[in-house]
């Protein structure tokens, strides 16, 4: 019996170190799960026990404001007393589900942080969550919390929308697509003017070009019989351009034109010259947002052909998660679909074509610049989104210096096959 004894006690003096480090291996290993829930966020252990929590209330606004911030990784009363207990206890890991949350809870000090979606203690615990709010006495029956969590999502959904509607860059949007129907719509009833004004005149459509000028001088002059060289000239028409307009005066068959039908095309061409005004003002006013929503993109490229690309891509957020290649074809989506369906060579770029280092050079170099601008435009677009420091002027030096390489190293268009070599 003594010996038996013995031995029990000596096993159990041999294992105690083996226990004590098994004990303090537990405690190292521990997890806690951080979960956010309607009525409170609460800190569970590895087996679904809740350890910490902080509940709500029932104001249903005010849980979704809560709910907003945490998800939004800012800061709320409830979080931070959690975390100040769990630095006074055994859990040093805290498992959350965002990155940006556990970021921030990083930032803090501590406490170790993992990010983990759906972990399965989560899940249970949330199948329980309607029982649970009823034992911890937040409703009285489990209908009662369905009932509050649906209006909390549905005011999560109204904050959101209204998050995403509010975007500053989605009103640059909305201009820019505002000045593209107003050039249709100038376009459209200058071509109308020209043609009603062309029966008196029809002359001058073929003399002067630029829609503006061609309207101005029919608000300003009226009949052809006021053309004349001197009058011309007081309008800002070039010396040259003047004297072949007063020779097509003196030609001219066109027809009579009487002061009642004059005057209605005069006021049509005031409320055209109005519209043009008008359009300038939203370039300007475009110019005025796209230095604060995307200020490194109005650099690089200019604020109107910054908002149309935000306006193909469907915001400043779809655009700065998008791969450098697809911004270089943004608008040209129809010719890179047939190209993908029939075989035929894919478009080099979309509407970055606007951008004066690509529309002014050769037809051989635009494909290259095309891929240099549109991967400094990538890298401006995550610049304005994700709010890094403004390198716009750098962009642009950048690529003004990739521009004149390429312009240098292919001055000549490439030749191919032997056929090309033979006629060079």
């Amino acid at each position: 019996m003594f010996i038996h004894i013995r031995q029990i006690m000596l096993v159990a003096f041999e294992a105690q170190p083996l226990l004590g480090l098994m004990i303090c291996k537990e405690r190292l290993d521990l997890k806690a799960y951080l979960v956010e829930s309607p009525i409170g966020v609460f800190v569970l252990d590895a087996k679904g026990k809740i350890v910490e929590k902080a509940l709500f209330g029932k104001d249903k606004e005010k849980v979704a404001a809560k709910l907003d911030k945490l998800r939004s990784a800012e800061p709320i009363d409830e979080l931070s007393d959690i975390l100040e207990k769990l630095r006074k206890n055994r859990y040093e890991t805290l498992v959350v589900e965002e990155e940006n949350l556990a970021q921030k809870i990083r930032d803090r000090g501590a406490l170790k942080v993992m990010v983990e979606m759906r972990p399965k203690v989560v899940q249970r615990f949330m199948t329980k969550l309607p029982s649970i709010a009823v034992d911890l006495h937040v409703f009285k029956t489990e209908e009662d919390f369905s009932n509050f969590a649906r209006e909390v999502t549905v005011q999560l959904a109204k904050t959101a929308v209204s998050e995403a509607v509010g975007r500053r860059d989605l009103y640059a949007v909305q201009i820019v697509r505002a000045i593209d129907d107003l050039d249709k719509m100038l376009n459209l009833f200058a071509g109308r003017i020209r043609e009603w004004y062309g029966l008196h005149f029809p002359e001058l459509d073929r003399l002067v070009e630029k829609h503006e000028t061609y309207v101005r001088l029919i608000t300003d002059l009226g009949k052809r019989g006021n053309f004349t060289e001197n009058h011309l000239l007081k309008e800002g028409v070039p010396k040259d351009k003047a004297a072949a307009i007063d020779e097509a005066v003196k030609r001219s068959m066109g027809a009579e034109i009487s002061d009642e039908d004059l005057e209605w095309l005069k006021s049509f061409c005031r409320d055209w010259l109005e519209l043009l005004k008008f359009r300038e003002k939203a370039e300007g006013y475009v110019e005025e947002v796209m230095s604060k929503v995307a200020a490194n993109m109005a650099s690089l490229v200019g604020p109107i052909l910054s908002a149309r690309l935000m306006s193909i891509a469907g915001g400043l957020e779809n655009l700065a998660k998008m791969p450098a290649s697809t911004v270089q074809v943004l608008g040209a989506e129809k010719a890179l679909f047939r190209s993908l369906k029939t075989g035929a060579r894919p478009p080099k770029h979309g509407v970055i074509f606007q951008h004066g280092a690509i529309h002014q050079s050769p037809r051989w170099q635009r494909g290259k610049i095309a891929r240099a601008l549109s991967g400094k435009l990538a890298i401006a677009a995550r610049l304005d989104y994700f709010g890094g420091e403004f390198k716009g002027d750098a962009l642009r030096q950048e690529l003004e210096k990739k521009v004149k390489e390429i312009s240098d190293r292919y001055q000549a268009p490439p030749v191919r096959g032997r056929h090309a070599e033979r006629t060079r």
